[in-house]
């Protein structure tokens, strides 16, 4: 269950060092950055070497979900308690200023540190896999049909718990020098938006069956 505290952070993992005003540590703000995405980058250890992997996720209060083939050598090493630092990200725009040293870019990312475990239990793995679909598509588990116990043995399914995270998020326009002001160049943001495409039946959907209604949650929250 999501704790009763309101805050992940600062803790010494998390803490923001670089630009500490663009941080935030609160659940709303974190949260809203994980709900607005359905892929992470995985860092590990294993075997003496570091591993960063992208793959997708679905959370439900403080638990990121994720899932793959039970030969899956990320998530058997991941599966005995490993510790992990997940990261996800949105890039917004590019900040174009007057003069290189200030070109930059509006960003939202959070940064998580915590550990993963395997679940075993049948009904633990399917409800995990519910959250994992709903997550970029709600109502979609109740349409479909659910996996089968041979296909639950086929796949690993993690719970990754949430110990302690910070966002780090820049908005707004150009930081200029005093200097610069007046230049002859061009200066401001090129905004980057994420566009939905229309739906592409596959040749076994079902003839006279409307598509789903896209329920993936709002690519830009407000928060």
């Amino acid at each position: 269950m999501e704790s009763e505290k309101t805050s992940l952070g600062p803790g010494p993992r998390s803490r923001v060092t670089r630009r500490p005003q663009r941080a935030a540590y609160d659940r709303a703000a974190i949260y809203a950055i994980l709900d607005s995405s359905v892929l992470c980058h995985i860092g590990f250890q294993a075997h003496g070497q570091t591993f960063v992997i992208p793959t997708a996720y679905g959370r439900k209060d403080d638990s990121l979900f994720l899932h793959g083939s039970a030969a899956s050598r990320m998530l058997t090493n991941l599966a005995e308690g490993a510790p992990l630092c997940v990261t996800v990200s949105h890039v917004d725009g590019f900040v174009l200023a007057k003069s290189a040293f200030h070109h930059s870019l509006n960003y939202r990312s959070a940064v998580l540190f915590g550990t993963a475990y395997a679940l075993e239990d049948e009904a633990e793995k399917m409800e995990a896999l519910r959250v994992f679909m709903e997550h970029a598509t709600p109502g979609r588990w109740e349409t479909t049909r659910p996996p089968t116990s041979q296909e639950l043995k086929g796949t690993a399914v993690l719970r990754f718990t949430i110990e302690e995270a910070s966002a780090k998020i820049r908005t707004g326009p150009p930081i200029e020098d005093e200097a610069d002001a007046d230049l002859p160049v061009w200066s401001g943001v090129f905004p980057i938006e994420y566009a939905r495409g229309a739906p592409v039946p596959a040749k076994e959907s079902a003839p006279g069956h409307a598509p789903p209604a896209w329920g993936f949650r709002d690519l830009k929250p407000e928060f």
